[in-house]
């Protein structure tokens, strides 16, 4: 009788210390998962900074070899300035000494063109003056040709007595002849010197009109040679800011090659930072994994967890699944190649992505149900999910099969029905073939929130192949 009470105080022992022992491994399993899940978020930042640092220096390189062609081009730019401006100077003081010279001559020669015009209009005076007088000759002559005549008439009267004076009227006729004959020529020959004269006044006027345009162009030539001076000036002023900004751009390169190497030196470390993190991640998975083995094996112990209802609960989802999804493939509602549809179609519009496959209506009408009862049966739970080996789940709770909007992070919450997770603990439900799994993880509820929960799963065989898993994901 001693002996009996004494192995059933044993036994008691036993179960009181596995069950303790299950409680702290539970507790290790819950503190070693937050670890865990700090360890994957510093894992993915130290990723994204390697990235960010990597972008930053691609940058910063991308801004020295650009400050290096700068600095190469303002020295080219500097050199062809300060060839320009010899050119310019010595070109500027060749231009003004011609066109001094030019203008020297356009003056002086539109002096002697104006001097001759006045001198031009005096002989025109002069040939005028010279007109009258040969004017009054040929009337001299007129009216000595006709004293002539009237002598000759008198001496013819007068007979023997007027022979004499006959012969001085005769010598009175020639001479008027001779007169009136050389007051023609000279008639003629003024017409004609008037003649020529006109044609230089006319020339000896262009000529004047042509030398002042000679003038005022030359004014215009002197603008342009000053504004070639000032051109000159300008080059010259470009020449030496192009020296003021050289200084800074150099500046520029050497503060960009100290930065590079900083950023050099930095990469570096954030490498190895990442390095170490991805160790430090490899060992926290592999210590999760063996506390997730040892919870299972404390509950496949008989020692009743708090994780035990749970899984039972599972288990019995998980073989209404199958029985409801091999009842409708031997009825012809669904068939076998629909069940095991691995071609998921992105569904458009949807942000996260949502896939649809050819079993997803089927499973909404009769695996929500389900679910929703899985949801209800314990305080604990938060949702009631099947998952396929590769992580897609095509039907989830009510609450969380809401349709998609425009809003991203709300859709992370809300729309988690026919999308793909293919995390660690979501492939881990989905490929298990043991019996059971409890997992332990940091759920990501969208907006940058996580929440610490378990998720027990049991494997789903349809006609005797794998399908995926039942979850179930409750709260620590």
């Amino acid at each position: 009788m001693v002996s009996a009470t004494a192995n059933i105080e044993s036994n008691l022992v036993d179960d009181q210390t596995m069950a303790d022992i299950g409680h702290r491994v539970e507790r290790l399993g819950i503190e070693i998962a937050d670890v865990n899940g700090v360890a994957n978020e510093l894992a993915a930042l130290g990723v994204q900074q390697a990235q960010n640092i990597r972008t930053v220096t691609r940058t910063s390189n991308q801004v020295l070899t650009t400050s290096t062609k700068l600095a190469s081009s303002m020295a080219e730019a500097a050199q062809s300035a300060e060839q320009a401006e010899l050119i310019l100077t010595a070109s500027t003081a060749q231009i003004q000494n011609t066109i001094t010279k030019n203008n020297n001559r356009m003056q002086e020669l539109s002096a002697n063109s104006l001097n001759l015009k006045e001198s031009l209009g005096s002989v025109d005076g002069n040939v005028q003056e010279v007109r009258v007088a040969s004017r009054a000759i040929g009337q001299i002559a007129r009216e000595t040709q006709l004293l002539s005549l009237n002598a000759s008439v008198e001496a013819a009267r007068a007979g023997d007595a007027g022979r004499g004076f006959a012969v001085i009227a005769a010598s009175v006729k020639t001479l008027a002849d001779q007169i009136q004959g050389f007051a023609d020529q000279n008639a003629q020959s003024l017409e004609e010197l008037v003649s020529v004269l006109s044609n230089l006044q006319e020339r000896s006027h262009s000529s004047a009109q042509s030398a002042t345009q000679a003038i005022e162009e030359s004014a215009a030539a002197h603008e342009a040679s000053t504004q070639l001076t000032n051109l000159s000036q300008s080059v010259s002023k470009l020449v030496k800011d192009i020296e003021g900004l050289k200084a800074p751009v150099d500046e520029n390169i050497h503060a960009s090659k100290s930065i590079n190497q900083e950023l050099s030196d930095l990469d570096q470390s954030v490498k190895h930072f990442e390095n170490q993190l991805g160790q430090l991640q490899g060992r926290a998975d592999s210590i999760l994994d063996i506390s997730e083995d040892l919870m299972v094996f404390i509950a496949q112990s008989g020692v009743e967890t708090s994780d035990t209802k749970i899984i039972r609960l599972c288990e019995k989802a998980a073989r209404q699944i199958e029985a409801q999804m091999q009842d409708a493939i031997a009825q012809g509602q669904l068939s076998k190649r629909a069940a095991f549809d691995r071609q998921y179609k992105q569904i458009p519009n949807t942000n996260p992505v949502q896939y649809f496959t050819e079993y997803v209506d089927w499973t909404d009408a009769h695996w929500q149900p389900i679910f929703e009862k899985v949801q209800q049966a314990d305080p604990r739970i938060v949702f009631g999910a099947a998952i396929d080996v590769n992580g897609y789940l095509p039907t989830h709770n009510v609450i969380y099969s809401k349709p998609p909007t425009d809003d991203a992070e709300w859709n992370a919450a809300n729309c988690r029905n026919r999308r793909i997770f293919n995390d660690r603990t979501g492939l881990s439900a989905g490929q298990n073939t043991k019996p059971f799994l409890v997992q332990t993880y940091r759920r990501d509820m969208g907006n940058g929130e996580f929440v610490l929960m378990k998720d027990a799963s049991v494997p789903i065989y349809i006609e005797g192949q794998h399908w995926g898993g039942l979850r179930i994901g409750y709260k620590v």
